[in-house]
């Protein structure tokens, strides 16, 4: 969870042990006494397939506590920025159409449901808010719930000598979360609230991602495609799940660059700091 105070000049990070969103007794005192003007919401359950088995947990902290914040920041007049996903449509294998805001959702997974029913309780409840719609995120930071992201993981299975099979019929967008940061700030300060999808700009399957990976670190694993089926996670992901930036480009903020371009600056600079052997 992040709060921010001001133009940018006040920003107080709090992590799940200073405030648990899914209880409201546990995170509308931390957020009454701050008093900010918009409240950041990064917290999700976004294990995909420990959803299908944790449903409950899954909906306690990517809709009940999303009802939490909405109501603690009704009480202060509060902005909210939450995020959502994806995977909230369902995208077929024959569909090659980017996603807009005004695309009808379909999801086909627990994750997805679960995601998509806190966009509703956030429209239903809230009047100013940015609903952010992301996908394939990765940054420095890495994740708290999932310790890591698909650009590191590749790289650690490749320094491992691992056999390294990825998904070939699953197309989606990288985005840099520093690249999404920068567009976040700007969003912020426009003031025009609403549904956003935030993405960089392009589309390549995971397979694809993981080539460009090995290629920009000058590693060349045993890497080899496979399809879903032979993948078998538990949960459903879209075959299809580009989405398009149009709602961003009508509050005036261009396009995000290339994915190839994010790519390549973060696995420029991890090489570095020697990250990279």
């Amino acid at each position: 969870m992040s709060y921010f105070k001001g133009k940018g000049e006040d920003i107080i990070g709090l992590t799940q042990d200073e405030i648990d969103v899914c209880y409201i007794d546990k995170c509308e005192p931390v957020i009454l006494k701050i008093k900010p003007d918009l409240v950041i919401n990064t917290a999700a359950f976004h294990k995909v397939d420990l959803c299908e088995d944790e449903g409950e947990a899954a909906f306690k902290v990517n809709a009940v506590g999303v009802r939490n914040l909405c109501e603690v920041c009704l009480k202060i007049d509060a902005v909210l920025m939450h995020f959502s996903t994806d995977f909230v449509f369902g995208g077929d294998k024959n569909r090659m159409i980017p996603y807009n805001e005004d695309d009808c959702p379909q999801p086909i997974s627990l994750y997805g449901i679960s995601k998509l029913a806190g966009e509703y309780i956030i429209k239903y409840m809230l009047k100013k808010y940015y609903l952010i719609r992301t996908c394939g995120l990765y940054g420095h930071a890495g994740s708290f719930g999932k310790g890591s992201n698909f650009v590191d993981l590749m790289i650690e299975l490749a320094k491992k000598g691992e056999k390294i099979r990825v998904v070939n019929d699953q197309v989606l967008t990288p985005t840099s979360s520093k690249d999404l940061a920068e567009k976040l700030y700007e969003l912020i300060y426009t003031k025009k609230y609403g549904l956003y999808h935030m993405t960089n700009t392009g589309q390549c399957s995971w397979y694809d991602f993981a080539v460009e990976i090995f290629k920009l670190a000058g590693i060349s694993p045993d890497l080899k495609p496979i399809s879903s089926e032979e993948f078998a996670a538990k949960a459903k992901r879209p075959a299809y799940s580009v989405l398009d930036n149009r709602n961003l480009r009508a509050a005036g903020i261009k396009d995000m660059r290339p994915w190839q371009e994010a790519l390549r600056d973060y696995i420029n600079e991890k090489l570095s700091r020697g990250r990279i052997n």
